[in-house]
């Protein structure tokens, strides 16, 4: 059930962004009086579909292969490949008989939309869920360095003032994803400036602690899971942890640090239960963890936190937009580098199965939505022939040279485009297959 779950809300972000993304192409069409004869979220492929309608010449329908959608606009060469129509004259309302302008504004109305999609969706995440953020300068006792930033070059104390030139305002945006994948970060530094060069940080490591406000806070238990390691050492509700194999606990972000060390080993945990000191013996999985529900003390408890209001949500809103590409970007380099694995990195529908929760977050919901609209915008841009990006790309050759490219190279171009774009959904699935038949050998 959980994951039926899962793939339940992906299909459902997936239906919303694609949903979006051919509405732009379908709206601009149709103001330019472009005839437009299917409207498809999902594919149809091979001719069979959940449900389809026709109304006002167009076919609205769902496809059964949600690998994304499609707007058939007359005399365009597309996914159909369909070379009939491209027999005749064209007429006044076919694509290929409309200004070149015209063409490219209808070719990327999809990534706009998508764009605008995104920005509304962490919007309305800084104004629903989120609410308020952890201003970088209020926290006048810098950052704790974990083991992770101090590999870096990061000390305990320091306060980070830009991040490759650009002063950050949010504590998230300092210790954020621009940061980790390679950055050069200024921090005053026991009142000197001193300049931090950010190596780019391998990918398996992002999840590890990096820089936290440097303020100490507790970590106790909620609740202790049923037939966990935690509940088989005696770890009850309510205690409190203060050293872990006699290091003193600093916060839960460094908790989980420590735990990672041990791995599959057993440990000394001091703790205080009912305000009296306690000492068990535990062993940690191999996943390193213990089995228990943390009880944490929000941020909002040792410093003030600042309301986004409704213009610094849409400017974040669009800050964590570039932030999404611009690490793609870097990411899909590092791959063709080689200092990432293309096998762990490139994922399917199957693989972004895993990015949902079992259980219903609308906010985690959200911006996983948000996040892959931005991604697919990016995406959508690559020069890639069959992708709008590519055929941007002709449209834009055309308007600078005056010379259109021909009927049949257009087509053959979008035939390579789509053997490329399968072949490399042929790898994203082999690589979701691999990883899954290889967790169960685990």
């Amino acid at each position: 059930m959980d994951f039926l779950f899962s793939t339940l809300q992906l299909l459902a972000s997936l239906t919303i962004l694609v949903f979006i993304h051919e509405l732009g192409h379908f709206l601009a069409a149709k103001a330019f009086g472009m005839r437009v004869d299917k409207f498809y979220i999902f594919f149809d492929a091979w001719g069979k579909k959940i449900w389809s309608k026709t109304k006002g010449g167009t076919e609205y329908g769902i496809g059964w292969l949600p690998l994304g959608g499609y707007v058939k606009i007359y005399g365009m060469i597309d996914e159909s490949l369909d070379k009939e129509q491209m027999n005749v004259a064209p007429g006044p309302d076919e694509f290929r008989s409309k200004p070149a302008w015209q063409r490219l504004v209808v070719m990327l109305a999809g990534v706009v939309f998508n764009v605008i999609l995104g920005i509304i969706i962490f919007t309305m995440i800084y104004k629903t869920y989120e609410k308020n953020y952890l201003s970088n300068d209020v926290l006048t006792d810098g950052l704790y360095a974990h083991e992770l930033a101090v590999e870096q070059g990061f000390q305990t104390g320091d306060k980070i003032l830009t991040v490759n030139g650009k002063e950050v305002k949010r504590y998230k945006d300092a210790v954020g994803l621009t940061t980790r994948i390679g950055s050069i970060v200024e921090v005053d530094r026991k009142g000197t400036t001193q300049v931090v060069d950010v190596k780019d940080i391998p990918f398996k490591d992002f999840g590890r602690p990096f820089l936290t406000p440097n303020v100490k806070m507790p970590v106790g238990i909620t609740e202790v899971k049923e037939g966990s390691n935690a509940e088989k050492a005696g770890l009850q509700s309510g205690d409190v942890f203060k050293r872990i194999a006699g290091i003193e606990v600093f916060n839960f972000s460094h908790f989980t640090e420590l735990l990672d060390k041990y791995k599959g080993e057993e440990i000394t945990l001091n703790m205080l239960r009912n305000e009296n000191p306690a000492q068990i013996t535990a062993t940690v999985t191999e996943e390193g963890t213990l089995g228990f529900v943390p009880k944490l003390d929000g941020y909002d408890k040792h410093y003030s936190l600042t309301t986004y209001n409704i213009f610094e949500a849409v400017k974040y809103s669009m800050a964590d937009g570039w932030e999404t590409v611009y690490t793609n970007v870097k990411g899909i380099g590092r791959m063709v580098e080689g200092k990432e694995s293309v096998r762990e990195n490139v994922k399917s529908p199957i693989g972004m199965i895993q990015l949902f929760p079992s259980t219903w977050d609308g906010r985690i919901f959200w911006k996983l939505t948000g996040l892959i609209s931005f991604i697919l915008a990016f995406m959508n841009l690559l020069p890639i022939p069959a992708l709008d990006g590519g055929h941007a790309t002709f449209l834009l050759w055309e308007m600078i040279t005056r010379k259109k490219p021909s009927e049949n190279f257009l087509m053959k171009a979008q035939v390579v485009g789509m053997i490329f774009l399968l072949t490399f959904m042929a790898l994203a699935l082999g690589n979701d297959i691999f990883n899954l038949v290889s967790g169960l050998f685990k």
